[in-house]
């Protein structure tokens, strides 16, 4: 196959990035469909981090800097949220554009590396995380940002480069992307540094594995020197936090699931015949390295939500870039040059829809009616190019339990799988579930807080899953505390008050919370009840934690 001539390759993948940043940015903001919590948890991080805060260091997440840091710098600029998420896809995109495309080039030949690089650059300038809906939704963006830094790093590591050696600049582009995916979600970095690593050294390739080691140690230093030594403890301190607990283990469907449900089952048997394959044609490092990457492609499709197999993509490129010579079969007879093709062309094929759903997903975002999105937050004078769609952002909907005490159904209550119920000083409060309306929720509560004098200034601890509070009035941040809940209290030593919420974004969260206050000695004092919330105020006094001052 022909080598691709390196100026129209850098053309064509620059046109990619200004259609998709172009198209996304022509609406002058960012309107949403879906997931509008999560990007209530995105936007307290971003907020935090454009007024200077680290993560880790003075709020609890397991998410790395990277992962919203480019966000945030656009912020920082003036930029309103929406407008900064696309800009830092743009930013994204442009940054790794060089390593996209010397990748594609000293690795690739034919319609491969143009295929890859539009895999990538895809990934990184989405307006959807992939799947089969196609309402949009910024979600996870971090996770697509480390699936295309995932696929250069698999690329240069797998792929045998056509051209002479280049271990200098090999070595640094791995290094400096395996630290990129450290500092952007650990999943990624753990799942694919033992087969990265192994491809240098089986390839023999000591130089690059030395360079590539220094040039991820130098990011690290040069992340040290800014945010200081301590980040990286902090950091280990809250994944440490995560996967102690038994709080969202795993967003989506069981690892079975992941491995051989039906919506999973062709790409799984696609991914182990390619191994197979590799093997029978003699490729005995590529099918070995093949064979280590299954793991890390299981397990981080397994803690991404959806549990959409974004690896079909890169394997097949990596088997249009591998295929055997002619002729040469295997013990049943099958051409392997052939089998691997078409094994090539069933990961692409199974992969097709929600990649087209991503590519697409900027030009569904232009022709979008803007009359029928709210802003995300309703008093926010400067945020006012980030939206909902209105049915998501102003029609609350809660479930509520049929069968609790008291009702026609409470005879069958028993036989439910429900979990325990939200218990506060010993009532207990009846299973409900707030399901949309997040936005006109938390906007209701904190004014409610605000005319009562209650807001002005003050910290407060959420017994749910996110404490979005704060960005709805005059309310502080909780100083070290989660923007999404992963089990314990942290931050409540900084917390002027407590509130509980009659209903509940996830009750089993908000039970959970309130016993980890009690477990730590803390006892809490109603100060205000209105349909929506109790208020408390807590005593430390005698806990195990002790009082902060929550003064700036």
């Amino acid at each position: 196959m022909s080598r691709p001539n390196p100026t129209v390759l850098f053309g064509f993948f620059v046109a990619v990035i200004v259609a998709m940043c172009g198209v996304s940015l022509m609406k002058g903001g960012l309107y949403l469909g879906k997931h509008e919590g999560d990007t209530l948890h995105l936007m307290q991080i971003i907020l935090r981090m454009a007024d200077g805060q680290w993560p880790h260091l003075d709020f609890m997440t397991p998410i790395g800097v990277l992962a919203v840091a480019p966000i945030s710098v656009f912020v920082t600029l003036g930029y309103g949220a929406g407008m900064a998420i696309i800009l830092s896809q743009l930013l994204v995109a442009a940054v790794l554009l060089p390593a996209i495309w010397w990748t594609a080039y000293s690795r690739m030949r034919g319609v491969a590396p143009y295929l890859f690089g539009l895999f990538v650059i895809v990934m990184v300038t989405a307006l959807v995380s992939g799947g089969p809906s196609t309402e949009l939704s910024i979600s996870m963006h971090y996770n697509r940002w480390a699936w295309a830094i995932s696929f250069i790093v698999i690329a240069l590591t797998f792929i045998p480069s056509k051209l002479p050696p280049r271990p200098g600049l090999d070595g640094f582009l791995i290094g400096v992307m395996m630290a990129a995916l450290l500092l952007v979600k650990m999943t990624y970095f753990v799942s694919f540094a033992l087969p990265v690593v192994v491809g240098m050294l089986a390839r023999r390739n000591f130089s690059m594995f030395l360079i590539a080691l220094l040039s991820g140690l130098a990011v690290m230093l040069a992340i040290s020197l800014t945010a200081g030594f301590d980040i990286w403890q902090a950091y280990l301190r809250d994944l440490l936090s995560v996967m102690v607990s038994d709080i969202r283990s795993n967003p989506s469907g069981s690892f079975g699931d992941t491995i051989a449900g039906p919506s999973q089952i062709t790409s799984s048997v696609a991914l182990l015949l390619a191994v197979v394959l590799l093997r029978n044609a003699g490729e005995a490092v590529g099918g070995i390295l093949l064979l280590l990457l299954v793991p890390g492609f299981f397990y981080v499709t397994y803690q991404n939500f959806g549990n959409d197999p974004q690896w079909l993509l890169i394997l097949g490129v990596i088997l249009l870039c591998v295929t055997p010579e002619q002729g040469l079969k295997n013990a049943f007879g099958w051409n392997l040059r052939t089998a691997v093709k078409i094994n090539a062309a069933i990961a692409l094929a199974v992969v097709t829809p929600s990649f087209v759903n991503m590519a697409f997903s900027p030009v569904r975002h232009y022709f979008l009616d803007v009359e029928l999105y709210a802003q995300l937050l309703p008093n926010d004078a400067k945020h006012t190019d980030i939206n909902v769609v209105i049915k998501r952002a102003y029609q609350v909907n809660a479930a509520i339990a049929l069968d609790g005490e008291g009702t026609a159904l409470a005879s069958f209550a028993e036989h439910s799988e429900r979990n325990e119920p939200v218990i506060l000083n010993g009532e207990i409060f009846p299973h409900c579930e707030v399901q949309s309306g997040f936005s006109v929720w938390f906007d209701a509560i904190v004014s409610d807080l605000d005319q009562a004098g209650l807001a002005d200034g003050k910290r407060i601890f959420a017994a749910d899953l996110f404490s979005s509070h704060w960005m709805f009035g005059p309310l502080l941040p909780l100083k070290g505390g989660a923007p999404w809940y992963y089990g314990g209290v942290p931050g409540i030593e900084s917390a002027d008050y407590v509130l509980v919420p009659i209903c509940a974004v996830i009750p089993d969260f908000s039970r959970q919370a309130l016993e980890a206050i009690y477990e730590a000695g803390i006892t809490l004092n109603e100060v205000r009840r209105t349909p929506l919330y109790v208020l408390l105020e807590p005593n430390f006094e005698g806990a195990s934690i002790a009082k902060e001052s929550a003064q700036n």
